[in-house]
């Protein structure tokens, strides 16, 4: 195993932290081998070269986000549904969605893989200072890339199993059995570890890369902005709240969720909007800003704010991008086109099989947009009287993103941008696929016929439609089909934070911290108003003044905790947000309580196929808020305690 070959050269750098294994498999991660064929640790470190070979292997390990068989917030909660049938690909992820994760071999599980890059970046961090060629201030940025990518790691650790075992050194190789055998550290070592790695990163890293090549790696906006949102998760109730985690003790009785006051709860919210504040600071500086599409042909304006909603997670390094993992394979990106897309060019090509469609968006998440005039449609006046299932035909008004004259939902109409932008569903326009022409015909756009007879009707148990809407979001708008066997994909990293995502946490940490009228409530309702204006409806106060059934709902902070709240469940959707943030606000069993629901999608009469049929019926319990760390773990290791309820 390279890795050991390489601490066995040098007691100095340590064997990793096993963390209750005695072996791992590690012979895939390091590509610094000498003549002799033995890599050493004076190899990988006795010039710039290796060394920064050795930092790219440090980046290397970052989760696989956007693989829906890897990343548990793809089909693991309750965004999107996927075919059940046991002839079909089972996604291992989807069993969490069913209730079906397990303490003997957890799906999804990262314990091992983050430990390892845990060890790859000390022993990064314990070697660099041995390098000779290297510039003393790409030195101190290349330590602190390796600390903010340690940090990461045990964030994901934390978001994912709780208090867990902080790896601040590695442990010598001559270290005892007992030293190995770890404990778990409360939870507020573990967050107070990651945001001193962070304060120690942010002044040596740059503002921007100053090479296109180098895009992806780590900058003085991500750092902060991971800084601001490790603070949020720290502040939020499930560290905070933990009466349902009292008895989760070490060996020793150490609790690992220790009690929070109500003014410790308030000094977490306050350190997290602080935080906040200076990443916005720091991204302005690096010109990130929310993103605006612009285009040399002439599209109506409808169309246009489409495209901005779109493509600010589409749009390869917009300027709302503040991290993207570049890590991320284009494999993996394109067998979530095939799953999201429908066949849109099926009368072009009735035979190309490639796009499956399987991938469906829950009808609560369709319930979750707001209407058009940016108001939940339960708390809108205009929609009291409405049923959101009668029928309505497509017309003029609504030709950019309804078929004119084409039956469909009432629900599907009045709705606001991103319903639009994020969504596709019988009787919507998917803009793509087309060249791109000024003024365009609405007829000539593509769209969705769900309904039985129609283009993109069900026709095998292995395609789509699944629920009757579509993730058109995280799809390209110039993904298209190439021929009768081809798709063309348009490939872009995954984001894993952008700057309205900055400014929601912003919003919520004041909120959370002195409520909507306290010293910063203009920043505030500045930060969220802003993402709402992008977005295409207006700012709280004037939505809800006119609009809203109470229409006095923000000024109270419980108010304006549900009105943040959704509006980063909306703004956010699909991009792996919503699993983790239902978690942190202790809000996923509600939540989860709502059924799954599917249109009638064996009906080719609208009256019909708009009917709301419960197809799973999903649970949650407070053993759920975290994952069971490996049976075979715990028996190797019997110093580590088992997450409450596996």
């Amino acid at each position: 195993m390279k890795i050991n070959n390489i601490t066995n050269h040098s007691k100095r750098s340590g064997i990793s932290l096993l963390i209750g294994l005695c072996l791992l498999s590690c012979n895939e991660y390091l590509d610094i081998v000498p003549d002799d064929g033995m890599p050493t640790l004076e190899t990988a470190f006795s010039m710039r070269t290796t060394a920064r070979r050795y930092l790219t292997t440090c980046y290397s390990f970052m989760p696989r986000n956007g693989d829906h068989s890897a990343d548990p917030t793809i089909f693991g909660g309750d965004e999107l549904w996927y075919l059940i049938d046991p002839t079909s690909y089972d996604i291992p992820n989807f069993r969490i969605a069913r209730g079906l994760q397990n303490a003997t071999s957890p799906f999804s599980d990262i314990w091992d893989n983050m430990y390892k890059a845990i060890r790859v970046c000390n022993i990064f961090l314990e070697n660099i200072p041995t390098v000779p060629d290297i510039p003393e201030w790409e030195r101190q940025q290349w330590i602190s890339e390796a600390k903010v990518l340690k940090a990461y790691y045990h964030f994901c650790l934390i978001r994912q199993y709780g208090p867990i075992p902080v790896v601040k050194e590695n442990l010598s190789i001559d270290a005892s059995v007992e030293a190995v055998r770890v404990s778990r550290d409360p939870a507020d070592e573990g967050f107070n570890y990651i945001i001193q790695l962070l304060n120690e990163a942010i002044p040596d890293l740059p503002i921007l890369v100053s090479d296109q090549a180098e895009l992806g790696r780590i900058t003085r906006p991500i750092a902060a902005s991971l800084k601001a949102k490790v603070a949020v998760f720290y502040a939020s109730p499930l560290f905070t709240e933990g009466n349902d985690n009292k008895t989760l003790k070490n060996r020793d009785g150490k609790r690992l969720f220790p009690d929070v006051t109500e003014d410790q709860k308030i000094a977490r919210w306050n350190v997290a909007a602080e935080a906040c504040r200076e990443a916005i600071d720091i991204c302005r500086e690096a010109n990130i800003e929310l993103f605006q599409y612009s285009t040399r042909i002439t599209i109506p304006d409808t169309i246009k704010l489409q495209q901005t909603l779109r493509s600010t997670v589409t749009e390869i390094w917009n300027s709302e991008i503040i991290w993207t993992n570049t890590q991320t394979p284009n494999i993996w990106l394109t067998n979530y086109e095939y799953a999201a897309m429908p066949n849109l060019a099926r009368r072009q090509y009735p035979d190309n099989s490639q796009t499956r469609g399987n991938m469906g968006v829950n009808l609560k998440i369709a319930d979750m947009f707001y209407t058009d005039n940016g108001i939940p449609l339960e708390e809108d006046k205009s929609w009291i009287d409405i049923d959101p299932l009668s029928l309505r035909t497509g017309g003029e008004a609504e030709k950019w993103y309804i078929r004119q004259n084409y039956v469909t939902a009432q629900m599907n109409f009045n709705r606001e941008p991103r319903f639009y932008a994020y969504l596709c569903f019988d009787g919507g326009i998917w803009y793509g696929q087309k060249a791109e022409t000024n003024d365009p015909n609405p007829n000539d756009l593509y769209w969705i016929a769900c309904r039985v007879g129609g283009d993109q009707m069900r026709i095998d148990i292995f395609s789509g439609p699944i629920t009757g809407y579509y993730n058109k979001k995280m799809v390209h708008y110039q993904t298209v089909f190439a021929s009768a066997s081809t798709v063309t994909h348009n490939f872009y990293p995954w984001p894993l934070m952008r700057y309205s995502d900055l400014l929601l946490l912003y919003a919520e940490a004041i909120n959370e911290a002195e409520g909507p009228n306290g010293p910063r409530s203009a920043g505030l309702f500045e930060s969220i108003d802003a993402v709402r204006i992008k977005a295409g409806v207006e700012g709280i106060k004037s939505a809800y003044g006119k609009y809203a059934i109470n229409s006095a709902k923000y000024s109270t902070r419980q108010g304006m905790r549900e009105i943040i709240h959704r509006e980063r469940l909306i703004e956010l959707l699909f991009e792996g947000h919503r699993f983790w943030d239902l978690r942190r606000w202790k809000e996923a069993p509600a939540e989860y309580a709502k059924p799954i629901e599917t249109f009638n999608l064996t009906m080719s009469a609208p009256e019909d196929y708009y009917k709301r049929l419960q197809v799973f019926e999903q649970k949650f319990s407070d053993k759920d808020y975290f994952w069971p760390i490996r049976i075979s773990i715990i028996e190797q290791n019997p110093n580590l305690i088992q997450n409450i309820g596996w």
